[in-house]
């Protein structure tokens, strides 16, 4: 249970964000009702607190505890204005505005700007929602000055957050998504040809998931561990367990086909599996192997290997890394066998790292190989920073979306007075919100289409609770926190369900305040419905950002972060100097999951263009192989300086030049179409070198590795010109 609770939520992040928010909330109702205030002001006080928790998102505790206390200041100004000038509708709709501006463009900030940006634009939507005035503004002043006490308990005693603490639960859950990542493996080789699809999709979703977590330690590190040196260290070794586990899938699925699987398989939704009804050959191989991967599942969720089974368990799979000890098995199995020793080894490495020192008592021959070599990579680990370029003026993204948010504020102020001259600050909030986290309006326009579609189903839930509530105070209350905490631990995986929470959570608080009805709520889903059009209006005209431009950059981006890692690996493996090639593959990780979360408007399902969704889903799925496989090269070329069984060739560094080229001539033609480089084909890179040269015979193994490598990088860059249509150079010309 404890490792099914950490892989689906990892690092208990959203647990914590939901448990924090409902004690703030809480503990401020509980405090105000012993000083006898009024519902409005507990009202008032939830929602202040709510505010004064999810707007910080420092991960340090001192900037937290710093951003909270100047955050106070700010809530209380912003109270102010919305109840003085409550009775003046043209000032207090100039103010508005001018707020919105200011609380989107405060994220070019940082993290402290956006807070306050957050906390300024919610607590006066909070006055406007409890009606807040001149006469009864001291009141509420008070209310929001309990909240935030309150929240810094809930923050700092009841529920803390360190973020070693964090980290630490992070690591737990990436053990945790690894071995359910073998269990999805193990039943995919023994799966029937009926089950097969099943298993693949299993497979697919839990290598992504492990991808996830390890981008999640990725964004960590800085913070939860205590040097550069031990950051740099277990950034090695999550990206070697990461490969390693996705390298035996594929060898996996390799094993069960009659011919060699894509990397795309894995990686593409409805790509066919090779061969998908036959099974594995029936072998006394295939026995040992079923054990041998359960073995390794085992190794990954004992955190310490303490024991001598487990140490005799650790020692006969980290002995498969050697030639003499493979069992007699098809080339495919053996493959497979070869794959659970590197993925042994790459779970020891995990261990040493994140554990510290093991007992070495019970070591074989092999495992004490494997542990040297370990600690000669540990000692040979260095790093450096680049910077980069940030856009200026009207380019720079929270200026723009400023810009857009306050056009399309004003427009929802406009056409919410028309439908409510007293609600219509929801269609404000609405806009505001889908302006949050996008950066297109294909991306402005899923979202408002996923609050919608919230709204709508929360008003329902809304008007039944209501129902069921009554005038029961403390009853409402109990409803509206449990509703805060699905809304917080919903709000990363879904929208539409936050909406749902959120909408459903109002009808309570309406019945608190004495102003429910139905059609309050449906005039809700119409206010939200204005919101929603005035911010896809204002981002299509004011300063738009088109799908495809947003798409063809983050594209372009992805492909300049390949050649950086491509070409660094390349060069260490043909012997130039050592690079930070790690840094390099998780900036590409990450210029790649940008691009996916900006593709999401082409691959929703309720797009019509059916054809244009799957080309988006091939490209992104391409560009994941190539990703994979330039992750593989620059794990195996930071072994060079210490790892004696990978010597460097120079020859690499031509057989790599024709994959640079290729890479460069799609990326000038995403950013101009009237470019005329194009894509070179020919012999394949594996041909290029004779079998068994680089380096001595002894070595084959990891030569056949490199170039297989290559090789399938070279084909998923050749296969990116036809979707993106760039010209390939006809052979012979």
């Amino acid at each position: 249970m404890r490792d099914r609770v950490a892989a689906s939520d990892p690092g208990l992040l959203r647990l914590t964000a939901g448990l924090r928010t409902v004690g703030a909330i809480a503990l401020t109702l509980a405090v105000l009702s012993l000083l006898g205030a009024a519902v409005t002001h507990l009202v008032a006080g939830a929602i202040a607190a709510m505010v004064a928790t999810f707007a910080i998102r420092e991960k340090q505790r001192d900037r937290q505890a710093v951003t909270l206390a100047l955050g106070l200041p700010v809530a209380l100004a912003s109270l102010s204005l919305a109840a003085l000038l409550s009775s003046r509708l043209i000032a207090g709709d100039v103010v508005f505005v001018v707020l919105i501006f200011c609380a989107v463009y405060g994220r070019r900030f940082g993290d402290r700007g956006t807070a306050f940006g957050l906390i300024g634009f919610q607590v006066y939507f909070m006055a406007l929602f409890v009606g807040a005035t001149a006469a009864t503004l001291p009141g509420f002043c008070g209310a929001v000055a309990v909240a935030f006490g309150c929240s810094a308990v809930a923050r700092f005693v009841l529920v803390p957050q360190t973020p070693a603490g964090v980290f630490e639960r992070l690591r737990q859950a990436f053990r945790a998504r690894l071995a359910r990542l073998l269990d999805a493996q193990l039943v995919l080789f023994d799966a029937g040809p009926d089950e097969v699809e099943r298993a693949l999709a299993h497979v697919r979703e839990g290598t992504a998931r492990l991808h996830e977590t390890a981008m999640l330690i990725q964004s960590r590190l800085e913070e939860g561990t205590p040097d550069e040196a031990t950051a740099r260290l277990v950034q090695r070794r999550i990206a070697d367990a990461e490969i390693a586990a996705e390298r035996l899938g594929l060898l996996l699925l390799t094993a069960r086909s009659a011919r060699r699987a894509d990397t795309l398989t894995l990686h593409l939704p409805g790509a066919p599996v090779p061969e998908a009804g036959r099974l594995p050959v029936r072998e006394e191989a295939t026995d040992v192997l079923r054990r041998d991967l359960r073995a390794l599942r085992l190794l990954v969720r004992h955190p310490v290997a303490d024991g001598t089974g487990l140490a005799q368990v650790r020692n006969r799979l980290l002995g498969y890394r050697e030639e003499e000890n493979l069992p007699g098995a098809s080339p495919a199995v053996q493959d497979v066998f070869r794959g659970v020793g590197e993925a042994a080894r790459a779970v020891l490495g995990l261990r040493v790292a994140l554990d510290g020192p093991q007992d070495e008592s019970d070591d074989s021959p092999e495992t004490a190989r494997s542990r040297e070599e370990l600690d000669a990579e540990d000692a040979a680990i260095a790093g450096n920073e680049t910077e980069a370029q940030e856009a200026t003026g009207l380019r720079r993204p929270t200026t723009r979306a400023a810009v857009q948010v306050a056009v399309g504020s004003t427009l929802a102020i406009a056409g919410g007075e028309l439908l409510s001259t007293h609600r219509w600050y929801w269609a404000v909030l609405t806009c505001w919100i889908v302006f949050i986290n996008t950066a297109s309006t294909g991306e402005i326009m899923v979202k408002g289409y996923g609050r919608l579609l919230g709204t709508v189903l929360g008003v329902v839930a809304g008007i039944g609770l209501a129902g069921l509530v009554g005038h029961h105070t403390w009853t409402a209350f109990a409803v509206v926190l449990l509703c805060v905490f699905a809304m917080f631990y919903t709000a990363p995986l879904s929208h539409t369900l936050m909406s749902f929470f959120v909408t459903a959570a109002l009808g309570v608080l309406y019945t608190l305040l004495n102003t429910y009805s139905p059609s309050v709520l449906v005039l809700r889903v119409e206010e939200t419905a204005l919101g929603v059009a005035c911010g896809v209006v204002a981002a299509a005209l004011v300063l738009p950002v088109q799908t495809d431009r947003r798409t063809n950059e983050l594209l372009t981006t992805v492909l300049d972060r390949l050649t950086d890692v491509t070409e660094g690996a390349v060069d260490q493996l043909s012997g130039g100097p050592p690079a930070d090639l790690l840094d390099r593959a998780r900036d590409l990780d990450q210029a790649l999951a940008d691009l996916r979360a900006a593709t999401q408007p082409l691959t929703h399902p309720v797009t019509p263009l059916r054809t244009r969704r799957d080309t988006a889903r091939y490209v992104v799925a391409l560009l994941e192989t190539c990703a994979y496989h330039a992750r593989s090269l620059a794990a195996t070329a930071e072994l060079l300086p210490t790892h004696p069984s990978i010597a460097a060739d120079p020859r690499l560094r031509g057989a790599g030049q024709r994959i640079l080229h290729n890479i460069g001539a799609i990326a000038g033609h995403v950013a101009d179409e009237r470019s005329t480089a194009e894509v070179r084909t020919g012999a394949s890179i594996a041909s290029l070198l004779k079998p068994g040269t680089l380096g001595a015979p002894r070595y084959d193994r990891v030569t056949d590795r490199v170039l297989r490598h290559l090789q399938r990088l070279d084909e998923a860059v050749v296969g990116l010109a036809r979707p993106l249509r760039v010209p390939v150079e006809q052979p012979g010309k």
